[in-house]
């Protein structure tokens, strides 16, 4: 099945494996927008019973990648988008089921331009995990790139 068959969440599932892994769901994937869901697994607990912390840094770059994807997969044959850092703050104790909330804080047209120009765009994604009440248990930036194909 190529990507253009198949959706930003099948996408990932089928060439991510810690996608897979940790079985995250797609609850909303747009260019504007990515909301991705980690299912209460046991088996990734911690020492106080929630999500260990690097399944919810899984969890909240994986959103990252999906929102862009829906924004730039249209720039796949002229460039790979690549994470560059990422910092990531644990805020309040995760128990249960947690939620990523995935926004660019550029504008892809913005970032599209600066391709168009010869560069290579860096942007930030902003993540907001959330516990089911609500509460904001992390925040997390991930600086991502878009490189250009090089022909050689």
């Amino acid at each position: 099945m190529s990507a253009d068959q198949m959706n930003v969440g099948e996408l990932l599932a089928a060439t991510v494996p810690m996608v897979r892994t940790l079985n995250l769901e797609f609850v909303e994937t747009t260019p504007e927008r990515a909301v991705l869901r980690l299912p209460d697994q046991a088996e990734y607990h911690n020492h106080i019973a929630g999500p260990h912390a690097g399944a919810m840094f899984t969890l909240a770059e994986s959103a990252s990648g999906a929102i862009v994807l829906a924004a730039f997969g249209d720039q796949l044959s002229r460039a790979v988008p690549l994470a560059v850092r990422a910092e990531i703050g644990y805020k309040k104790v995760a128990k249960g089921v947690v939620t990523a909330t995935a926004t660019l804080g550029r504008p892809a047209a913005e970032v599209v331009a600066e391709l168009d120009a010869g560069g290579r765009p860096e942007f930030p994604v902003k993540i907001e995990i959330q516990r089911e009440d609500e509460a904001v248990s992390g925040e997390m930036t991930v600086i991502w790139t878009l490189r250009p194909n090089n022909p050689a």
